[in-house]
């Protein structure tokens, strides 16, 4: 077997964007053995020196995405220095972009890794509600960012998972008339905790339509109006012994501005403890 071609990446921040475009592109020549070698967040000029002159030692092809523009054009330079081929992998289509668009690039190396951050935080969210739904794994709620408590189709699930697509990491905890929530409820930050009510009236139709829907007797307790009463004088119960959990009314609500309520709430007792 032939010795593999080498061929050196450069970048002044992760690399992925241009190995993933390598990589595709060698989809093609699988009849030849290629090696890559990672650079990444090269950004002096001695150390670009250093791996072009290893380059030409090595007869390695360049390949770099390099934003800045007079880091790309040293690149360029020192490679025709040495008479080692070089690709700029990004460096055409920034200069068209610019042209097109009539405005210079920022010049941040990593904005596409600062968007790919963003995304897999998302989704790691999204994972952590998932498992966390419904009171599930107590144990995991001090990892939370936001703690959703209201008894039964007090859209707890849904409003969960809309905001875990906001990257937010969130548990809820069903209140059960005649058992006590999870003492670890009670162990973790409580400002992170927001109680949801909803009237009587709403919650018969809503519970009575759940039951409806599984084929349920609609005499099941579940759906009765002195069960539900009970029930929410009994959330009302918790939620006034912690009054720093905002309890949320979602009668009526969409699920997208009971969320704004949260958020709101949110956002100003942060801004209130980074001020504090």
């Amino acid at each position: 077997m032939s010795e593999p071609r080498l061929i050196f990446v450069i970048s002044d921040a992760t690399g992925e964007t241009a190995e993933k475009v390598v990589r595709a592109a060698l989809l093609q020549f699988t009849s030849v053995p290629v090696q890559l070698r990672m650079y990444t967040r090269v950004r002096l000029e001695a150390e670009m020196r250093s791996i072009v002159n290893r380059a030409k030692q090595m007869h390695a092809l360049v390949v770099f995405t390099v934003v800045s523009t007079a880091h790309r054009e040293l690149l360029r330079r020192l490679c025709d220095e040495e008479n080692v081929d070089a690709v700029a992998v990004i460096g055409t289509l920034m200069a068209k972009l610019s042209s097109y668009l009539g405005t210079q690039p920022k010049g941040v190396p990593g904005l596409l890794h600062t968007i790919g951050d963003e995304y897999f935080r998302r989704v790691e969210a999204v994972e952590f509600t998932v498992r966390n739904d419904d009171g599930r794994e107590p144990r995991n709620l001090p990892k939370a960012d936001l703690v959703l408590v209201g008894i039964s189709r007090t859209s707890k699930t849904p409003l969960s998972t809309f905001l875990a697509q906001k990257g937010l990491k969130v548990a809820n905890v069903p209140l059960v008339l005649g058992i006590d929530p999870p003492t670890e409820l009670f162990a973790i930050d409580q400002e992170r905790i927001f109680g949801l009510t909803i009237k009587a009236e709403s919650l018969l139709q809503i519970r009575q339509a759940r039951l409806k829907h599984l084929g349920m007797p609609a005499d099941t307790s579940y759906g009765q109006r002195d069960h539900i009463t009970q029930e929410i004088a009994y959330a009302q119960s918790v939620f006034r012994q912690h009054p720093s959990w905002p309890v949320i009314d979602i009668t009526g609500k969409a699920v997208e501005e009971t969320a704004a309520d949260i958020l709101r709430i949110k956002k100003d007792r942060d801004q209130q403890r980074a001020a504090g």
